[in-house]
């Protein structure tokens, strides 16, 4: 894990210090830093490293390749690079100056070209390839999005490229303002989808694909979309090497059977577990006590490795789990640390936040996130998570009541579908939540909220794009900017592949919803704490395998995750699991009206909103004003508005 920067002239009119664009990034890797230039070309490349996998001076980067013609700067890890350079001495014995993943990419993409290389990987990565002799720069990501990637033009002139839009900022003369239109989209989900950034002419590399960026794309105006063109010879060339789209329209295999589901699952799960748990550097887990984590700790626990496991616990009643993991820790026999965080703790990250995600992002979950990260990185290089559970195998609510919602909303008139969502979020979350237990109503976390959400939903169309619009859009209607935007979300340009609702929603999570949000989230508070994690439900052959599932063994008898509830049985008693799931969730609606009101109203008031005039400060105001009535919960949108606020004040964002 580390991080990348470049930047290209060829006009050489002021070269960035490559040094410079990397020490903003210097927390993505700690351990050495390099850099490298052709002046010729005009192009700089830079490096931090964070050092996994050959701690010697032989996994430096940049890297040369053998012949001098290819140079790489790499973010990530092969797992199965070993099998990688058998495959390479088998063809031909190669010469290896040591055993990192990093020089059996250079030789591979030597000896095969990049797309080949890639499609051999098991693996997270984000890469940018220098071609010496065509002079072509290559920028590349993993198959599901796990590590960042972003390119574009700076405002000051050259073309620019990172992990970070922190080494951006540090090109020359680099002044981009925000975008308008992201910004239309950062509010309506409470972060910035891929292709876009936050700012203007800075664009994400998509995941499982290839960039191919030319002098005449450099030299050029910045491109008036984000969309590269499709021909091979043109300036800017975009193809895809992997596509989950394709995955998923290969169908489910009907003839499955019950238990081939559970042993093909939990041997491919072992399988990239047993690659992941490889490291020069202590390696551990992060455990909630859910089903996904407690699946990954059960399985590495399985393969012979002495799992240490973190947990986080709160002092806030109805938000702890800590106990749950604590016990299934015991069960398992790991190595338990969890450290208990008073609201004190969890609010004092807050002024962190702008810095450590970089762009506009209000997944509220960030806070234990960072708080998880750091308590992780005292004892341990690497933690694998679970994170992907959810959206591989059914596990959110709105996947298990998708189909239900959507039938009962064919049946009933548009009139009284939206009379029965206004009644449900007429009533205030913390009435609702004040049922949860009693008699014929279920325990359920946060009850109040998923009412509303499920009123939400009934109060939109009734295909299955105006259900997710209503289960995951943080504003019902347009964001509050002052001159709407016609552009239309990425999310919903996204194909229809399946019939069921709740399988269009995975597969629009899984394309959007996951690496947009949660993966960026964990990569960034992680790596602000230098922490690797490695997600083994992203292995892309656990990926495949999992839409080869059909969907009965994913939802069944309204619960997620069927399979991998069956495979977790195996390791841990039922009632240790069976429980209703809280999430990584904290009060942060109850905290603005509360401990953190100051603070908002800081932000959100009259003046400071007038500070930003892409802002439609009245319909912002009024949403403040139902949140404090508690008349409404309007955390998420509110949320979003707070994050973008502190966001532009620290980076005096114009």
């Amino acid at each position: 894990m580390c991080g990348l920067a470049g930047y290209w002239s060829p006009a050489r009119r002021v070269l960035a210090d490559p040094i410079v664009m990397a020490s903003a990034i210097s927390h993505r890797g700690p351990d050495d830093v390099g850099s490298w230039s052709d002046g010729d070309a005009g192009l700089v490349l830079a490096h931090r490293r964070l050092a996994i996998v050959d701690l010697s001076a032989a996994g430096h980067q940049p890297m040369v390749s053998a012949t001098g013609r290819y140079v790489i700067v790499f973010n990530g890890e092969i797992y199965n690079h070993r099998a990688i350079r058998s495959e390479l001495d088998a063809e031909q014995p190669t010469r290896w100056r040591g055993h990192s993943d990093t020089e059996t990419l250079i030789h591979g993409i030597e000896r095969w070209g990049l797309r080949k290389t890639l499609e051999r990987t098991v693996g997270m990565f984000a890469i940018a390839l220098w071609d010496r002799h065509d002079r072509v720069l290559t920028l590349t990501r993993d198959r599901l999005g796990e590590k960042p990637l972003y390119y574009g033009w700076s405002s000051g002139g050259g073309f620019v490229f990172g992990s970070e839009l922190k080494a951006l900022r540090k090109a020359p003369g680099f002044a981009n303002a925000v975008d308008p239109d992201a910004l239309s989209l950062y509010l309506t989900y409470n972060y910035v989808p891929a292709p876009f950034s936050i700012l203007q002419d800075i664009y994400k590399v998509e995941p499982g694909t290839i960039l191919t960026v030319r002098a005449e794309a450099v030299e050029s105006a910045p491109a008036a979309a984000p969309v590269a063109t499709s021909a091979a010879s043109g300036p800017l060339h975009c193809e895809r090497y992997w596509s989950l789209a394709d995955v998923v329209q290969r169908g489910p295999e009907v003839t499955m059977t019950e238990a081939e589901a559970v042993n093909g699952l939990e041997q491919t799960l072992r399988d990239a577990i047993r690659l992941q748990v490889v490291a020069d550097v202590p390696v551990g887990a992060f455990l909630s006590g859910g089903v996904d984590s407690t699946t990954i700790v059960a399985l590495m626990r399985e393969a012979g490795t002495v799992a240490r496991t973190f947990t986080i616990g709160f002092e806030e009643s109805g938000f702890d789990e800590a106990p749950y993991a604590s016990a299934i820790a015991r069960h398992l026999g790991t190595e338990h640390c969890e450290m208990y965080v008073s609201p004190e703790d969890v609010r004092a990250v807050i002024p962190e936040l702008p810095r450590i995600y970089d762009e506009p992002f209000a997944d509220s979950s960030q806070l234990p996130t960072v708080l998880l990260s750091r308590l992780t990185r005292q004892s341990v290089t690497v933690a694998l998570s679970g994170d992907a559970g959810d959206e591989l195998f059914g596990g959110y609510n709105r996947y298990r009541a998708a189909d239900r919602y959507h039938r009962l909303a064919k049946r009933l008139p548009a009139a009284m579908r939206k009379m029965a969502g206004h009644a449900l979020t007429s009533v205030p979350p913390r009435r609702w939540d004040r049922l949860a237990g009693l008699p014929f109503v279920p325990a359920i976390p946060m009850l109040g909220n998923k009412v509303h959400k499920v009123g939400e939903m009934l109060a939109h169309g009734v295909d299955a794009i105006d259900l997710y619009r209503g289960a995951t859009q943080a504003w019902n209607g347009a964001p509050p900017i002052a001159l709407q935007s016609a552009i239309v979300p990425p999310v919903e340009l996204l194909p229809a592949l399946r019939t069921t609702a709740a399988e269009q929603m995975m597969v629009w999570d899984a394309m959007s919803y996951l690496p947009d949000d949660i993966l960026a989230k964990v990569d960034r508070a992680s790596m602000a704490a230098s922490l690797e994690t490695r997600v083994p439900f992203l292995d892309h052959r656990v990926v495949e395998y999992a839409w080869r599932m059909p969907l009965e063994f994913k939802i069944r008898g309204g619960d997620g995750k069927w399979a991998l509830r069956e495979i977790l049985y195996r390791h841990v008693p039922r009632e240790m699991i069976e429980r209703p799931k809280a999430g990584f969730a904290i009060p942060i609606g109850a905290w603005l009206r509360g401990p953190l009101r100051d603070w908002a109203e800081s932000l959100l008031s009259e003046r400071a909103l007038a500070g930003q005039p892409l802002l439609d400060a009245t319909r912002i105001r009024a949403r403040w004003s139902e949140h404090l009535a508690g008349t409404h919960d309007r955390t998420a949108a509110l949320w979003g508005v707070l994050m973008f606020q502190a966001w532009a004040q620290a980076w005096n964002a114009p």
